[in-house]
């Protein structure tokens, strides 16, 4: 790895942490100069403005929570054991996530959906990109025998998404994982009512 990709990731692994808990516009370039320990000039030699760079940040925390989610269920054979492992992922890191500061989707989603098009946009991209591998596990899960093959994979990827996301935001609100297990509790039945009884 050169030096400047080096350094373009340090800048960008830093601010995914500082965008993701203090948002976009509570974020200033100083808190990215301070926790780099670059100069400003340092910084824009890598970004040309602040929004490239939470982009970037905001690719990087979500690809950083893909891998880890996508490590705990590359080793599952069962489609609907890969998404009841998505479940137990977030219900064991409900209070201490993957990236400081909660599900970065929700975060940027939340606050991007007005002030920021391109950050939305990208969100938006995200979000699409989620439910389409939920959509492709369940109809390999149809090919396998193991996922009823009348289960509507498209409404079920925006209903998971919708309660996980629900649970998380409740979670983080209360800091209460009582909050999110409920919705869990929800998502294991959902799950399992997919299931092709052989």
């Amino acid at each position: 790895m050169s030096k400047a990709t080096a350094t373009r990731q340090r800048i960008v692994e830093k601010a995914a942490a500082i965008f993701n808990s203090k948002g976009y516009a509570g974020t200033s370039m100083g808190d990215i100069v301070s926790a780099t320990g670059l100069s400003k000039g340092g910084v824009y030699g890598n970004f040309r403005s602040k929004e490239e760079i939470a982009i970037a940040a905001f690719e990087h925390a979500v690809d950083y929570v893909y891998e880890q989610t996508g490590a705990r269920t590359s080793v599952i054979e069962n489609t609907l054991d890969k998404l009841k492992a998505v479940v137990y992922f977030y219900k064991e890191h409900i209070l201490n996530p993957p990236i400081a500061g909660g599900c970065p989707l929700q975060n940027t989603a939340v606050e991007a959906d007005d002030t920021q098009p391109a950050l939305r946009r990208r969100v938006m991209q995200a979000m699409d990109e989620w439910q389409a591998r939920i959509v492709r596990t369940l109809e390999k899960g149809k090919q396998r025998g193991e996922v009823k093959p009348e289960a509507d994979a498209a409404a079920f990827a925006l209903q998971f998404i919708g309660t996980l996301e629900g649970g998380l935001m409740l979670a983080q609100l209360y800091k209460d994982v009582a909050y999110f297990n409920s919705m869990a509790a929800l998502l294991l039945q959902m799950i399992e009512e997919l299931r092709l009884e052989n």
